[in-house]
């Protein structure tokens, strides 16, 4: 085909030289990947390198049409990568035994586990145990627990729940779904963290941040946090559904936030379809980061002991200055 001339026309001219013939750039595959919008998959290492080097990790959408198995193999990429990121992720509300675990998650309801961590240690020295807690005063309990806000429907919960357990099941807490949930305060959401986490029987937390993230990664469109149990557990084994809560959660509370995703501090970055959201420039980015990933102080007054050799810090006491 020939020019287009400057008047309009087409050069018709035959040239007397042939033009050197340009070769064609061949471009990867996941180079290819990434300029069409597909998932382009990298590993975690070569992310951490741009963050060293402060450039912008490129965003890697997947297609609309994404197939079942490319989601699922998308969706465990992202949890083996946050798994390198979070080696030492654990529930965030300290406990000691399940009786305490699932009164702290009552209490956790719209409040933060550190707040739930700096309330709880003077009710349960004062109520150690279910009966304990079943035979309190109601306003000496909604007293210790004001600072988690909402303290009059919760001392409701945990009273209730506490004489429950006292009169249905012998002052233990029940190790089995269909018995949790019927406990005052306790529903699937509260059940799962402690069948997961007292009692080693795997289980989906889907808190505000799990809902806020797959929904992100497009793992699933549902809102319900029951359907959104449902989905995402289709996409991983049983057996890993209790630490992929708490991968996704410690993302979520740590780098993807709600109003603000630090998006150029992101190891999953390449992964990600909503990349771009937050903010991209890495520098800007690693300011947004919480916890220990920004350097400051965990929720867990008395965190596990992998979490202080990985180099996070307890938080502070109710009462510290």
């Amino acid at each position: 085909m020939g020019e287009q001339g400057s008047d309009g026309g087409r050069e018709t001219e035959k040239r007397t030289e042939k033009a050197p013939v340009k070769k064609k750039t061949t471009v990867s595959a996941t180079e290819g990947a990434t300029a069409n919008g597909s998932t382009r998959a990298t590993t975690r290492e070569s992310a951490k390198a741009r963050g060293a080097a402060g450039t912008k990790p490129a965003a890697a959408k997947p297609p609309r049409t994404e197939s079942r198995t490319a989601l699922v193999r998308r969706a465990r990429r992202i949890n083996r990568e946050l798994a390198e990121v979070f080696p030492y992720a654990h529930p965030e509300l300290d406990f000691e035994n399940p009786f305490q675990l699932v009164v702290a998650t009552v209490l956790s309801a719209q409040t933060t586990d550190l707040r739930v961590n700096q309330t709880t240690p003077a009710l349960f020295a004062r109520y150690p145990t279910p009966e304990d807690l079943a035979a309190a005063d109601p306003e000496e309990v909604e007293e210790i627990l004001r600072p988690t806000g909402f303290f009059r429907a919760k001392t409701r919960s945990v009273i209730g729940l506490s004489k429950m357990l006292a009169e249905d099941f012998g002052g233990e807490v029940p190790g089995r779904l269909e018995d949790l949930v019927k406990l005052p305060g306790v529903g699937r959401k509260t059940a799962f963290v402690v069948l997961g986490n007292a009692f080693g029987r795997p289980g989906i937390t889907v808190d505000t941040h799990f809902q806020r993230l797959v929904r992100r990664w497009k793992w699933t469109e549902e809102t319900d946090p029951d359907k959104i149990e449902a989905a995402v557990g289709a996409l991983f084994p049983k057996s890993e559904w209790t630490d992929l809560s708490h991968h996704v959660i410690w993302h979520g509370r740590r780098i993807c936030h709600a109003r603000k995703p630090a998006c150029g501090a992101c190891p999953i970055a390449p992964l990600c379809p909503a990349y771009g959201e937050g903010e991209t420039d890495p520098d800007k980015a690693r300011k947004l980061l919480k916890y220990e990933k920004g350097g400051f102080p965990g929720q867990r007054l008395n965190p596990p002991q992998a979490y202080l050799d990985a180099g996070g810090r307890p938080a502070p006491p109710l009462d510290a200055a």
